[in-house]
């Protein structure tokens, strides 16, 4: 068929990681690639994270001296994740191929220079309860890039703003996720404050000596990933990346998709080859926010790039492309505000910090309210849902640990915070029932003295007592008692990163299936912009990036005319 013929290039939708994954893995092959990205820099959503890259029985653990895992055991686990909640949406063909081929795709990718892979050191899986789960070995991440190594392309890069890009997780994990946020000054390197002060988002200025770095443009997490891949893309005479390049039609020849018709600064272009759909979700289009999960602008925000606007599963739409659904209660968002400065959102670890606790309207605590799993699993329960929910914490909170751009210590903006001397106070001013608030507040604060919560098991996620606390608190990184006043609250809203969870329909090769679990010719997706079918209502950080690599290996053979057995 014309869209599939090796003539034409591939064109790929979207220039975050899957993306560039996808085109790379085509251009090794022999097929030259078009990535066309709406935004005028590259790296989507991806380029925002923190580079957590989950993969099971994978060589880098091996190399590193981690025995233990294998194929069958990172089935187990998955399984039994994703049994506890809608079993069926699991699609037992692309789980096994993913967890099959994923191993191969990632030693692929080092192979060919576009990542050199290191395990996160001591992060566990999320679900350390669950049957298959492991200590460590299955998260990746990259070593120390270097910038300069982009050339001219190091401005089109987008650069984390949420995570300390340059620092490592090593120094993380071994701070505590809110302390490596915070300078030596004792103030938080906001991605506000630095550019206001001409630094780049948390990149630091006074010389400090990186991990396995000593120059002066470290990429770490996300933004370091990325910039691996990014750097093979474009010194790859295969493939052409055009910035500002909105897609937002596809064409077709009756039978298959053979091209796109994209907005252009000069009007509008038409392409044509088969399509791989990589724009991730739908987090700014405020539309598929209420139709997929249910929530509207109040409880609502997105820290991932404003161009994530749904276009992928609008672009399947148009030709009967499937869109599966994942519960909205499953999906990985987190808790969050509507940043202190400027319209943009924010999330971070401070819920999870100890001296605080999340509440509904009632006062009552209802999850485990130091992990976002539990958080978003049972305040969106159909059920029982807990909508409006609300973070409380005490002054011990606000002096050791702060607030998104607000040091510790520092005092909170105006009309930002309620703050008041009592916690019935406090009540008032949130909307939230103050005598109960009360009476939870001293029921957490006794338990969580004695380094415990047997109502809720706040402290018993091996991963966010890693990650999220601090680790230097006693008797536990996530819990102490909310007793100091002042008292403090805001009203919290699901903040979005970039996956959706629920999205295109595709099988276990990345073909994009119609209302009928037929392959739509000419048409694949890659990526956040396809549906967690593969894993289902099982979820750590990390599997979409992961996932999203596998598919981008697994699609590029395929349409280079190599495809994967």
């Amino acid at each position: 068929m014309a869209s599939n013929s090796t003539d034409t290039p591939v064109l790929v939708v979207g220039g975050g990681l899957s993306g560039l994954a996808t085109a790379l893995t085509c251009a090794l092959n022999g097929r030259r690639a078009i990535v066309l990205e709406a935004a005028d820099l590259v790296g989507g959503a991806a380029a925002y994270s923190g580079g957590q890259v989950w993969c099971g029985d994978n060589h880098v653990a091996r190399r590193e001296g981690i025995e233990g895992d294998s194929k069958e055991l990172t089935e187990t686990y998955i399984r039994d994740v994703a049994s506890h909640l809608a079993p069926e949406v699991l699609d037992e063909a692309a789980l096994l191929r993913w967890i099959d081929t994923s191993p191969a795709a990632m030693k692929y990718f080092e192979d060919h220079g576009a990542i050199r892979w290191t395990v996160i050191p001591g992060l566990a899986d999320y679900h350390n309860e669950a049957a298959g789960a492991l200590p460590q070995g299955r998260y990746l991440t990259n070593e120390v890039i270097d910038g300069s190594v982009l050339g001219d392309w190091r401005e089109k890069l987008r650069y984390s703003p949420y995570f300390p890009v340059g620092k490592t997780y090593r120094e993380l994990l071994e701070k505590g996720r809110r302390a490596t946020y915070v300078d030596e000054s004792g103030e938080e390197q906001s991605a506000t404050k630095r550019s206001h002060a001409g630094l780049p988002a948390f990149g630091l200025s006074d010389g400090t000596e990186f991990e396995k770095s000593a120059t002066d443009d470290p990429l770490t997490y996300g933004t370091g990933v990325v910039a691996g891949f990014l750097a093979q893309v474009v010194a790859h005479e295969l493939i052409e990346i055009r910035t500002e390049r909105r897609v937002t039609e596809l064409v077709t020849d009756g039978a298959a998709v053979v091209g796109v018709r994209a907005e252009t600064p000069d009007g509008v272009e038409e392409l044509h080859g088969p399509v791989v759909l990589a724009t991730s979700t739908y987090d700014w289009d405020p539309e598929l926010v209420d139709e997929i999960l249910g929530l509207t602008p109040e409880d609502w925000g997105s820290v991932a790039p404003e161009t994530l606007r749904g276009d992928g599963i609008k672009l399947a739409r148009q030709v009967g492309g499937q869109i599966a659904r994942i519960p909205a209660n499953a999906t990985p968002i987190l808790p969050g505000w509507r940043s202190e400065v400027g319209t943009g959102f924010g999330y971070g670890p401070e819920y999870a910090m100890p001296h605080s606790m999340i509440v509904d309207r009632h006062g009552n605590r209802y999850c485990n309210d130091s992990y976002w799993v539990d958080i978003c699993r049972r305040t969106l329960d159909p059920d029982d849902p807990h909508l409006p929910f609300f973070l409380v914490w005490d002054d011990q909170h606000r002096v050791k640990y702060g607030l998104a751009a607000t040091p510790p210590g520092g005092d909170y903006p105006e009309g930002w915070v309620e703050s008041a001397d009592t916690l019935e106070g406090l009540g008032e001013k949130l909307g939230v029932d103050g005598d109960q608030l009360a009476r939870t507040a001293q029921r957490f604060s006794e338990d969580a003295e004695k380094g415990e919560d047997p109502d809720w098991g706040r402290g018993s996620i091996d991963y966010v007592n890693k990650f999220a606390g601090d680790p230097g608190n006693e008797p536990s990184p996530v819990l102490g008692p909310i007793t100091k006043a002042p008292f403090h609250g805001l009203r919290l809203r699901f903040v979005g990163t970039g996956i959706g969870t629920s999205g295109v329909r595709i099988d276990g090769d990345g073909r994009v299936l119609d209302e009928a679990d037929q392959p739509l010719e000419g048409l694949y997706a890659a990526g956040s912009v396809a549906a967690l079918t593969t894993t289902g209502t099982a979820y750590n950080s990390g599997i979409a990036l992961g996932r999203g690599l596998t598919l981008g290996y697994l699609v590029g053979h395929e349409l280079s005319g190599s495809p994967i057995a």
